[in-house]
């Protein structure tokens, strides 16, 4: 900031006083433009920085939804095939029977895990912190943006949980390995078959909490009810 100093004498305290006024007005008008400079910044960060994030949270979004179908598809599957081998140890088949059945649902292909879990992505959101655009965002925004990021670390954590607490991996493998040598145990089979069941069974629900979070962090389209 330049200040011009006066270049005539100042003869009274009236000359004095236009020209402190003067100072003082220079300064002031600099400071306020110099404001609302850097506050047009701020905003101008904070939407660029809003508009990446919720494009990243559409696209996790959409990978949730995909991840959801599939999974829902391959839970349906596995729950037919485990009431069916319910029922058959219900009636008391004979187990050579109940091998007939397993190896005809395994040849048709409805046996397997393959759990979709989807590519959760956080770069956007990573960015605003690391630039502090995050910090000019208002707070009502910033709580549904933490709040759907935080979930997604936490889903992804739950899922680890429950793959070593639901799943035994050596004994599906032991299974897969005599389904393929022809040689399958029905119980044992069915226990695995089981696990996996159950396992989708968590997979959807954290997907379906996540689902949630992630569309509250979006903005509500006009005439819609806010959730």
């Amino acid at each position: 900031m330049h200040l011009e100093l006066p270049t005539t004498r100042l003869n009274s305290l009236k000359d004095f006083a236009k020209h402190y006024l003067m100072i003082v007005l220079s300064i002031l008008t600099a400071l306020g433009l110099e404001a609302w400079i850097e506050h047009a910044h701020h905003v101008h960060s904070a939407e660029a920085a809003s508009t990446r994030i919720e494009a990243e949270i559409r696209s996790n979004l959409d990978a949730v939804d995909a991840a959801l179908a599939l999974d829902e598809q391959r839970a349906k599957r596995l729950a037919a095939i485990r009431n069916s081998l319910q029922q058959d140890f219900k009636t008391h088949l004979p187990e050579a029977t109940i091998v007939q059945h397993i190896q005809a649902q395994v040849a048709a292909k409805n046996f397997n895990l393959n759990l979709k879990w989807p590519t959760l992505r956080h770069a956007a959101w990573d960015v605003a912190v690391a630039d502090q655009s995050a910090s000019w965002i208002d707070k009502a925004r910033m709580h549904r943006y933490s709040a759907a990021y935080a979930t997604q670390r936490d889903a992804s954590t739950n899922l680890n949980v429950n793959l070593v607490l639901v799943m035994n991996g050596p004994r599906m493998i032991d299974m897969l390995t005599d389904l393929d040598s022809g040689d399958v145990q029905p119980r044992e089979f069915l226990h695995v078959v089981g696990q996996m069941a159950t396992m989708l069974d968590q997979a959807q629900q954290n997907l379906q909490s996540l689902h949630q979070y992630l569309q509250a962090a979006l903005p509500t389209p006009a005439g819609t009810p806010a959730a």
